[in-house]
């Protein structure tokens, strides 16, 4: 919104500083700012309005030590992570750009879907809340959005060689002559194509086309009919993050903390893929029009620091599933649209391992049932309890050392997933 005030500003009027708006970086610092403060000045009042209506947590006993103090903590602070996002991000991002429009999206469609969550499990007592199958449900259709807008908006274009792209039968959506990175006096014809292609971590060229799964069919068909592997893919990865996401809401500041790293990491490589320099220099997918993502993950990431200061131990808040669903829908959506959906399985380790730990707890435990019985099954789980952070907890580590080791090791993966942009 304040783009296009001081964009007429600048123009009609020559206002002086206007000009400033034009800048990603500016408006970026400017909304980081803005989230900050709505989460952290703002919160202590939604915190006060849920305590007068009495909207807390009802925790189960799992043994652990202090479980029992958090129990009414005011939950469904999600709704202060999600204001502290979208407000900024209406004011200061170009709101007619399709990337900033399908994050909006996720972050409203998961809010919505974690804000029914809770609703339930506060309002009706009833600690199951929504159906697993409606969440699964919402996080699917979640997915099939953002997958058809990737694969058939025209907005949504890759930048590559003209000479590739007709090689490779690519039809081009617009073609354009622009300075040869090497040879900057020289002008190189560049492609605007729409094609299911991502970055993939230690590959030759760090390229992937996802037709090269139906290697079985000739390339006219598998260009065809690519969007039967690439829509699932995207509807597997939104619901995996969100789930996983949901899973590592554990103990207090965990999720908040781990997501905005990963987050910040995201809009480093937003940033990277929406600038040609950089894009050429990195030797990555160019994609036009995605730095404005950058405004949308400093919205982000100010939402979860400002949060931290009323949910780190111990907690006021807890942020329920209502953010929890939405932090994992965001950087899933976000790592899609940027097409580095194939590093989260370094970018979010941590998620990953704890929605494993959850997975061999599970399938450990059935095995030794049926193999050894009941008993010998209990006696002789994987972990102490799952997910991985409760294990930590049973043997004694207080939770906010535990948060800040996985912040260490969360922080030490964002490093290696920006070191795997070189590494071929």
């Amino acid at each position: 919104m304040f783009y296009y005030l001081f964009e007429y500003l600048d123009k009609a009027m020559d206002f002086p500083g206007a000009g400033v708006f034009k800048y990603i970086t500016f408006r970026a610092g400017a909304a980081f700012i803005l989230s900050l403060t709505i989460s952290a000045v703002w919160g202590g009042r939604v915190i006060n309005y849920l305590r007068r209506l009495q909207i807390g947590e009802l925790v189960r006993d799992l043994g652990l030590d202090g479980q029992k103090q958090k129990q009414g903590t005011p939950t469904m602070g999600g709704v202060i992570i999600i204001l502290a996002i979208i407000v900024p991000c209406l004011l200061f991002a170009k709101l007619n750009n399709t990337y900033i429009l399908l994050m909006l999206l996720s972050t409203v469609w998961m809010g919505i879907i974690g804000f029914i969550d809770d609703y339930i499990k506060v309002f009706k007592k009833d600690k199951e809340g929504l159906k697993g199958r409606f969440k699964i449900l919402g996080q699917v259709m979640l997915g099939l959005i953002v997958g058809c807008t990737m694969y058939w908006s025209d907005d949504i274009t890759v930048r590559m060689d003209a000479e590739i792209a007709d090689l490779n039968h690519y039809s081009a959506v617009q073609t354009v002559f622009s300075p040869d990175p090497d040879d900057p006096t020289e002008l190189r014809e560049y492609a605007y194509v729409k094609a299911p292609i991502t970055n993939v971590p230690f590959l030759k060229g760090n390229e992937w086309d996802y037709s090269k799964a139906l290697w079985f069919l000739s390339e006219t068909d598998a260009r065809k009919w690519v969007w039967l592997i690439f829509i699932p893919c995207v509807i597997l990865i939104v619901t995996a993050v969100s789930n996983a996401a949901n899973l590592t809401d554990g103990i207090d500041g965990l999720a908040a903390g781990t997501s905005a790293i990963s987050g910040g990491t995201l809009g480093v490589l937003a940033y990277v893929s929406g600038n040609t320099i950089f894009a050429d220099y990195l030797n990555i997918l160019y994609l036009p029009n995605s730095a404005e993502l950058v405004v949308f993950s400093a919205c982000f990431i100010g939402a979860c620091i400002g949060f931290l200061w009323y949910n780190t131990f111990p907690a006021q808040i807890f942020m329920g599933d209502t953010g929890s669903l939405m932090l994992g829908g965001i950087i899933a959506s976000l790592a899609i649209v940027t097409r580095k959906e194939w590093l989260i399985p370094i970018l979010c380790g941590i998620f990953v391992a704890e929605n494993l730990s959850v997975v061999l707890q599970v399938s450990v435990f059935k095995y030794r049932k049926r193999k050894f019985g009941l008993a010998y099954a209990q006696a002789n789980r994987l972990l102490l309890m799952s997910p991985l952070h409760h294990h930590f907890q049973k043997k004694g580590i207080h939770e906010s050392k535990i948060v800040m080791r996985f912040f260490i090791v969360g922080i030490i993966l964002a490093a290696i997933t920006i070191i795997t942009l070189k590494v071929r």
